[in-house]
């Protein structure tokens, strides 16, 4: 099966402990810092409900769509307290890639990126100094895994940290290792700050010609929103939306006073 898209996949980070920058803030301090950080919010993240809009398109020589996906999953909890996704809707198709349920699974599963502390040893990495994104001062960091587990997915890439909370705002690579015929095209994710302490993801894209050997090239394009983010309070449902073609609940008829 063919997979022609790629979510922001979990990073772990190692940096020697000889190289100091900034502020005199060792990197393996910074990596500390960042790495909780994401535990954290990783804890916090599996509390939250959301709705994500994705969007697969194929694109043709002139730069033209020529064939285009849409769907909308949404996350959330039942009154007993257990988180369950469901697709809101599916429209469109693919002709010449195809979309597997893994797809799907990685774009609710493993979205959003998360690097906690327990994965540190798997990656190697290097700083490659500072820079403004936005309006935020960041330390930027160039990652890759230390070894492959062909069972395992890995990412390979850039990270952007903020200087001020040390959390990841923004990520660019891709997944490692590619699978045969499954490919997996470079993407960006950018986090906002949406509760007021911890930076959540809120679009990610990817703009990527795969190559399947043979002359056998796509250009594809992939677009991620995350939208309505609420936490989840014990002894209440939280559902946003209606699954397309799924019946109105039944109004109670009133009886006269």
């Amino acid at each position: 099966m063919r997979r022609i898209f790629l979510m922001t996949w979990m990073l772990v980070l190692f940096l020697p402990p000889t190289f100091v920058f900034g502020q005199n803030v060792g990197p393996q301090e910074i990596i500390t810092k960042f790495a909780q950080k994401e535990s954290e919010f990783r804890n916090l993240w599996e509390k939250y409900t959301y709705t994500q809009k994705v969007e697969f398109q194929v694109l043709g020589r002139s730069g033209a769509v020529k064939e285009r996906r849409m769907m909308e999953i949404e996350v959330y909890f039942t009154t007993e307290g257990k988180r369950q996704t469901r697709v809101l809707y599916d429209r469109g198709e693919l002709r010449s890639l195809q979309v597997t349920k893994e797809d799907i699974g990685d774009a609710v599963g493993l979205q959003p990126f998360v690097l906690t502390t327990e994965q540190l040893p798997e990656y190697d990495i290097k700083y490659e100094g500072e820079e403004r994104v936005d309006e935020l001062d960041t330390y930027v960091f160039e990652v890759e895994p230390k070894k492959i587990d062909k069972k395992k997915r890995y990412f390979q890439g850039r990270l952007w940290v903020d200087k001020v909370d040390f959390q990841i705002v923004m990520t660019r690579g891709k997944a490692v290792p590619d699978l045969g015929s499954n490919k997996f095209p470079a993407f960006e994710t950018v986090r906002e700050q949406i509760d007021g302490v911890y930076w959540f993801p809120t679009w990610t894209k990817a703009d990527d010609v795969l190559d399947f050997g043979r002359g056998n090239q796509h250009h594809v394009r992939m677009f991620i929103t995350y939208e309505n983010f609420k936490k989840f309070e014990v002894g209440t449902s939280i559902k946003y939306g209606k699954v397309e073609g799924e019946p109105e609940p039944k109004q109670e008829e009133k009886k006269p006073e």
